[in-house]
């Protein structure tokens, strides 16, 4: 209510009471005085009522929500479910025009806003994450790979001779597909062995770079989150060799913004030599649901031309997501959070070290690995050849969610090329492995509850592998005799 409103509710109720419910709508609309005066992450997080307070405002500017609205062109806003309009607020109209997806919409006013807004926030959480130079991001309705693919088809129309994406092997099929999606022939450079790590073969990227010609080349595709053993790529080095050929640089950070190590290896990237644009996922770093990625950069118009390449307008839902989930943990929650988390990595890597040892198994040494683990499984392949596949299937009806198992050997064809080893980001790995990661949002007793479920089931296949190797051939029959049964 405005203060005329106020005034007469005092002629129905005692003064001093209206006054008291005026200054709690003042403390309301100071909160969002300043988030729309600075256009930053409010440090403290806001209580739901602030925040539901906001929305509805924002949600009377739309012009499906105008009183008295006569509309009657083909797209107005009409929901036929009331559940579907609460759900979104009544923010039905999306974001964007049909030109550009960053464009203020005329019906409405208060999502565009809300869309303005959330990726102010999103670029000052971005900064407080590390990418401190990072001038210019866009949320977008599309997971991961999608908006690679988006960043690829904006960088055609500059680079009109290029035919290939020079790719730093990732065993992850949407980005390999989102450079096929985009019409163009991934160059796929294997990586190198460094202890247990595998790392990005510098002196391969280059090679391909003079093979091919600098002109045929659209990118140089790289990677900062990943599986273990595989590490981030090493980004300073490859931005200085795209710098060097004059070739865009392209990097996927799908949940590389909860690790500040991410962060720093693309802002040391930018820094010294080029990446030209950085995508990460909506749901991995911000705990909201899937359908959105954050695409950031360094050049204002070049992020103009990615936005400009969106077709058509698009759903506000992923911007809706993120800006409720930024203005409840504030700027302190989510630092909060990054620190949680790294502290979870680390009991994560103790309690998974002390695991293999007691099986006779090692915690692989991935040091520039910030999220990502990774235990061998050569003991319990050699106990059963089956067994590495199982133990997978046995975590996953256990309900231990995200823990990846990797035996040797498996082939895949995906769009035409086939990957020798795949899941492992190697031709010939060097033992089998399981994968865990330290993602935003882990806690205590989702490690602990892993841990004694994985060391369940090691057991149970040990058991077994003892059991099979315990059968033996009776001299009088020769007919197998089990001498241990398991029931597995």
């Amino acid at each position: 209510m405005n203060s005329d409103n106020f005034t007469l509710c005092e002629k129905i109720v005692s003064s001093s009471y209206v006054r008291q419910g005026s200054q709690a709508r003042r403390s309301h609309e100071q909160l969002i005085r300043h988030l729309l005066e600075q256009g930053k992450c409010p440090e403290e997080g806001w209580n739901e009522s602030t925040i539901e307070l906001f929305l509805n405002e924002l949600a009377v500017m739309d012009s499906n929500n105008f009183l008295g609205n006569c509309g009657v062109g083909e797209r107005e806003g009409r929901v036929a479910s009331s559940l579907v309009a609460r759900r979104h607020y009544r923010l039905i109209h999306g974001i964007g025009r049909s030109g550009d997806i960053a464009a203020v919409q005329p019906k409405a006013a208060g999502s565009s806003l809300l869309n303005k807004l959330t990726n102010s926030l999103v670029l000052d959480i971005l900064k407080l994450s590390g990418v401190r130079s990072v001038t210019s991001c866009f949320v977008v309705p599309l997971a991961t790979g999608m908006s690679l693919t988006l960043c690829f088809l904006t960088l055609r129309y500059q680079r009109p001779k290029a035919r290939y994406i020079i790719w730093p092997r990732i065993d992850q099929k949407s980005c390999f597909k989102s450079m096929i999606t985009a019409g163009f022939k991934p160059v796929v450079v294997e990586n190198t062995l460094e202890g247990d790590e595998l790392r990005t073969d510098l002196e391969a990227v280059e090679r391909k770079i003079e093979e091919f010609g600098a002109e045929s080349i659209l990118c140089v595709h790289s990677t900062t989150s990943c599986f273990a053993p595989r590490v981030p790529d090493r980004l300073e080095e490859l931005a200085i060799i795209c710098a060097k050929y004059n070739i865009p640089h392209i990097v996927n950070n799908a949940y590389g913004v909860q690790s500040s190590k991410c962060m720093h290896l693309i802002q040391q990237g930018a820094r010294v030599g080029r990446i030209d644009a950085f995508v990460q996922s909506l749901d991995k770093n911000f705990m909201v649901p899937v359908g959105g990625a954050i695409i950031a950069g360094f050049n204002e118009s070049f992020m103009k031309e990615i936005s400009e390449m969106y077709p058509g307008r698009a759903s506000a839902s992923p911007s809706l997501d993120v800006l409720i989930t930024l203005l409840t943990l504030g700027a302190s929650g989510y630092k909060k959070l990054l620190a949680e988390r790294k502290e979870m990595y680390s009991f994560l890597a103790q309690e998974l070290k002390i695991l293999a040892e007691e099986h006779g198994e090692r915690l692989l040494h991935t040091p520039h690995n910030p999220i990502s683990l990774a235990m061998s499984l050569d003991g319990l392949q050699a106990e059963n050849d089956e067994a590495v596949t199982q133990l997978g299937s046995m975590l996953f009806t256990r309900q231990v969610s995200g823990a990846r198992v990797i035996p040797l050997g498996k082939e895949l064809t995906v769009s035409g090329h086939t990957f020798r080893g795949f899941t492992s980001h190697s031709e010939a790995y060097p033992c089998p492995y399981l994968n865990a990661a330290s993602a935003m949002g882990i806690v205590r007793e989702d490690v602990k509850l892993c841990i004694r479920r994985l060391d369940k089931c090691l057991k149970m296949l040990r058991k077994e592998g003892s059991a099979a190797r315990s059968t033996s051939l009776t001299p009088s029959t020769g007919k197998r005799t089990p001498l241990l049964e398991s029931k597995g």
